[in-house]
């Protein structure tokens, strides 16, 4: 999954360095990934001390953590989570945020049943692809636009991620931040064709882990395992 979205973020020619945040755990794991090949785009890992779900600092607060680690303030962020399979293209979502006026964008899918939205952000855009509406984990959806973990924040948006833990917000998923900031300042959806795999979800999991199979040369399994 590291490689194909490395892959993918190599070919947007505005980023220029990425940072790969992780906890405690798995620190060393990371690292042997990032020092494992001849990197175009460099690449370095945040270890953020934590080691349990009970001191974790949330997807929010791993922002934060490594804009002030890496000292990243002042920069433009494009912010991808590990566990989504995507076939657009970065490229094109950054083409897209430019085209925008002056906002943050994320971006959006139509996954086309209500029911399986009560599990994903639900987003609803005006007609010039404004967010007027997001939700994390509707019961009622009126919308199956759902929000993916992949987000551009010009640096006067991505500073705002400090205001927002300092108001005591949960720090946890990264669609809450949006859900704080639209109101404040304009969003922007990027609606991608293609498939889209949440591999958080176990049968997504199994297709998406077929997928990279294929990507890496090797056969397809008739179910999950941990084994390569």
């Amino acid at each position: 999954m590291l490689d194909y979205l490395y892959e993918k973020l190599v070919r947007v020619d505005d980023v220029d360095e990425l940072h790969v945040v992780t906890n405690a755990r798995f620190s060393g794991d990371f690292r042997a990934w990032a020092a494992r090949a001849e990197r175009t785009l460099p690449v370095v890992v945040h270890d953020d001390g934590t080691t349990s779900n009970e001191d974790r600092l949330g997807a929010i607060g791993d922002i934060q953590f490594v804009i002030e680690r890496a000292g990243l303030a002042g920069e433009d962020l494009l912010v991808v989570a590990g566990d989504n399979l995507f076939d657009f293209e970065l490229a094109d979502f950054v083409s897209f945020w430019r085209s925008t006026p002056g906002g943050a964008a994320i971006c959006v899918h139509d996954v086309g049943d209500p029911a399986r939205m009560k599990e994903y952000s639900m987003v609803v855009l005006d007609d010039h692809d404004r967010v007027t509406y997001f939700e994390e984990k509707p019961q009622e959806p009126a919308s199956t636009l759902a929000a993916i973990a992949v987000y551009l924040y010009p640096a006067a948006h991505a500073a705002l991620v400090e205001d927002y833990l300092a108001d005591g917000n949960a720090p946890d998923q990264p669609g809450r931040f949006v859900v704080w900031l639209y109101p404040r300042q304009p969003v922007y959806g990027y609606r991608f064709a293609g498939d889209w795999l949440d591999i958080g979800d176990r049968e997504q999991l199994f297709d998406a882990d077929n997928r990279m199979r294929e990507y890496a040369g090797l056969p397809a399994r008739a179910e999950y395992s941990l084994d390569p």
